[in-house]
């Protein structure tokens, strides 16, 4: 195995982690204002991923900057290209970040009704577009090599599949609508679908009473919706793969959602949750094992996709990056199943006081008040 291949595999490894477990903080941010009927219910889902969501994103941003560092040339395509979509999905985290630090800072419930609102719009459009994004990769973009001195496009016959072309590089040449197709819409229903899934399991074992058992129920409905679209959307993929290993992930996240939803109907919660964490780890595993051996397919022609070995970087730069990553990867698991571990209780509504917690808000200018954060 090459070390473009390991750094391929890790890559796959990380966003497998970035997408399994902040699928159930988007989640919990799309339900807040279906399941939460009053404020003692939303603070006690904030409260759920309260422990864990800032933590889950270190998964993204380690991601983002393995992906820059071993595939440059993937990284600078990828942004260039689809930069409205990544740009919405960035300013969605951002607010989302916003919306959970602040909701508790002023006691006043339109305060927080507002914030409520914001983190609700701001988990949707992630959870939307990163299922259109990764599509994207899966289905191919409207992918040419261009001369970078006169903006030419390269005949396709002259670029090589081992290695860039001097004084060139792959550029998506299609616009922002050439991103949205039904296929790539469909895969934005899927994640979409999996993430309201996932947080509505995740809320289900997270919370006691009434909360827990509406969760539960919702988390039965949307199972089945789920499972059908992202089933179909797998089936669609495997079509563009290049190879017969995708079939491998899609029966394993087929396998996985059926045998989730059965526990969900037997009140198995945390088996439930369990295997539906699973899926999403079979469904991201498929999604680069349809990619693969491109990072990014043309759709115009194949011999315009970027490839793993034309967007890898010098072998003595994954060889550095590889012992950084020896090293830190199992601090990250560490820390990770520690959080998860120490914050495992779960968290009742009718323990929560509305009337605590924050400034009140004639005074929130008024230096001599101590500051009462309670999300």
């Amino acid at each position: 195995m090459t070390l473009s291949v390991l750094w391929f595999l890790l890559i796959t490894i990380l966003w497998v982690g970035y997408l399994t477990l902040e699928g159930f903080d988007f989640g919990v941010g799309m339900l807040l204002k279906i399941l939460g009927r009053d404020e003692r219910e939303r603070r006690t889902m904030v409260q759920t991923i309260g422990p864990h969501w800032d933590g889950n994103e270190v998964w993204l941003i380690t991601a983002g900057g393995a992906t820059f560092a071993a595939f440059p040339e993937w990284y600078g395509t990828l942004f260039s290209g689809a930069y409205p979509a990544l740009f919405l999905i960035l300013l969605g985290l951002i607010v989302r970040v916003c919306a959970i630090e602040w909701r508790g800072r002023i006691n006043a419930q339109s305060w927080r009704d507002r914030w409520d609102w914001a983190h609700t719009v701001a988990a949707w459009v992630p959870s939307i577009l990163w299922g259109t994004a990764f599509a994207n990769l899966v289905q191919g973009m409207e992918i040419e090599v261009v001369d970078t001195a006169n903006g030419a496009v390269v005949p396709a016959g002259q670029v090589s599949p081992d290695a860039l072309l001097a004084g060139a590089s792959h550029q998506v040449t299609g616009g922002f609508f050439s991103l949205l197709t039904p296929f790539t819409l469909l895969g934005g229903a899927a994640t979409c679908l999996l993430f309201l899934t996932h947080g509505a399991l995740f809320t289900a074992l997270k919370t006691t009473g009434d909360l827990s058992r509406r969760a539960a129920a919702l988390a039965r409905r949307l199972g089945i919706v789920s499972t059908l679209v992202a089933v179909v959307w797998g089936l669609w993929a495997v079509r563009f793969s290049a190879t017969t290993w995708a079939w491998l992930p899609l029966a394993g996240a087929a396998v996985a959602l059926a045998a989730s939803l059965f526990c969900s109907f037997q009140e198995r919660q945390r088996l439930a949750f369990g295997l539906h964490f699973a899926a999403i780890a079979c469904v991201t595993a498929l999604i680069f094992t349809a990619m693969a051996p491109d990072v990014m397919r043309s759709s115009i022609d194949p011999a315009y996709s970027l490839t793993i070995t034309q967007a890898a970087s010098a072998d003595t730069t994954l060889a550095i990056m590889t012992v950084v990553a020896v090293i830190f990867l199992p601090i990250v698991l560490f820390y990770t199943i520690w959080g998860y571990r120490t914050f495992s209780a779960r968290i009742s509504a009718e323990r929560v006081d509305p009337a605590v917690g924050g400034l009140h808000p004639t005074r929130v200018r008024d230096n001599s008040q101590p500051a009462s954060v309670d999300h």
